[in-house]
């Protein structure tokens, strides 16, 4: 004991001040440097547990991100289902990760999450298919460099972003239930901090089109409907939680955002570190103890802070969340915010 405090006691309170400090000054804590140190830090969770008998569904899986997310739940012995838009990519994707973990699991799937007509028929394919869901990761992302739009003529980040999380986790809400304790996984971005709900403007049609500003808005909508689906689901065994990787090396953001990705090149993540907190969400035990929150590297983190966008009003979060059950209505969808298994449309029965 030193004046009281025990060694435990005052190492952890250095943990928690070193932690702070990086995620407060961000271009540290976003990079590898961040993650580096949290690692050696005494509150850096345990090793994670074994998945096997587990599936998990990762979207966007065909690099980046969602393909190493596949690799990482397939090493620790999870059933991997990597869902990309194009085919032959999903394949290369199951290639890739059944040839870096021999014996796994691993099948590809498609679907053009941006389009609800795509999403709600491979939901019906998967629950049809599949006799569990344990892990959703929702980690599809796009920016296109000019304004565009989904099949369904929504702009295209909002479609990617919220409204395909929205629709897989009411899709698929009856799955994952009896699959209890099971997870949805949210990926969204540290950008989102500088952003609020877009009053009366949530598609930001009527908003000037810069991507990285954009982007930033649909992955601060994705956070705020990982908190309200984490209230229509409680208590059900499925917990619902958002987290964002950090600056990670991808070929989006290469092509995005071409000069930050060469000026933060000496320390940005691989997608193997972005993945990790995705990883450890997805198979450790401390996401099943509570639901709705925000991480970053394997630890809670606020949804709002002072020098960042004011808290959201009740308002635009409710508007929110009836504009994305309206548009999954006007694609057949009937009660998608009931939290169970909705009913699929008539056009939709039968597959694709």
């Amino acid at each position: 004991m030193t004046f009281g405090v025990s060694e435990s006691e005052m190492f952890g309170d250095v943990s928690e001040a070193i932690d702070t400090v990086l995620d407060r000054t961000v271009a540290p804590g976003y990079g590898s440097t961040g993650l580096l140190i949290r690692r050696h830090l005494a509150s850096w969770p345990a090793d994670l547990p074994r998945m096997d008998g587990k599936v998990a569904l990762v979207t966007g899986a065909r690099s980046g991100l969602g393909l190493a997310t596949g690799k990482g739940f397939a090493r620790l012995g999870a059933s991997v289902r990597a869902l990309a838009r194009d085919p032959q990519r999903a394949e290369r994707a199951a290639t890739e990760i059944s040839a870096e973990v021999p014996g796994a699991d691993v099948r590809a799937v498609a679907c053009d999450v941006s389009s609800l007509r795509d999403v709600v028929a491979f939901a019906r394919r998967f629950a049809e298919q599949e006799s569990r869901l344990d892990v959703l990761v929702n980690n599809a992302g796009v920016m296109p460099a000019q304004r565009a739009r989904s099949a369904d003529g929504h702009e295209l980040m909002f479609a990617t972003h919220v409204l395909a999380p929205f629709a897989l986790t009411s899709l698929l809400a009856e799955l994952l239930e009896r699959s209890a304790p099971a997870r949805v996984i949210n990926v969204s971005s540290g950008g989102m901090y500088g952003q609020r709900l877009p009053h009366g403007d949530l598609q930001s049609e009527r908003t000037a089109y810069r991507p990285a500003k954009l982007y930033a808005r649909t992955k601060r909508e994705q956070v705020v409907i990982t908190e309200q689906w984490a209230e229509q689901l409680r208590g059900s065994g499925v917990v619902v939680h958002a987290m964002h990787p950090g600056w990670v090396d991808t070929t989006g953001l290469r092509q995005s955002l071409r000069v930050f990705s060469i000026v933060t090149r000496p320390i940005i993540r691989t997608p193997e570190q972005g993945a990790d907190t995705i990883v450890w969400l997805g198979a450790g035990p401390a996401a099943l103890r509570s639901t709705g929150k925000f991480w970053h590297d394997r630890r809670e983190r606020p949804t709002h802070y002072a020098i960042g966008a004011s808290d959201d009003s009740p308002r635009d979060r409710q508007d929110l969340w009836e504009l994305c059950e309206s548009m999954l209505a006007r694609a057949g969808v009937s009660n998608p915010g009931a939290g169970r298994m909705v009913t699929l449309g008539p056009q939709d029965r039968g597959g694709r």
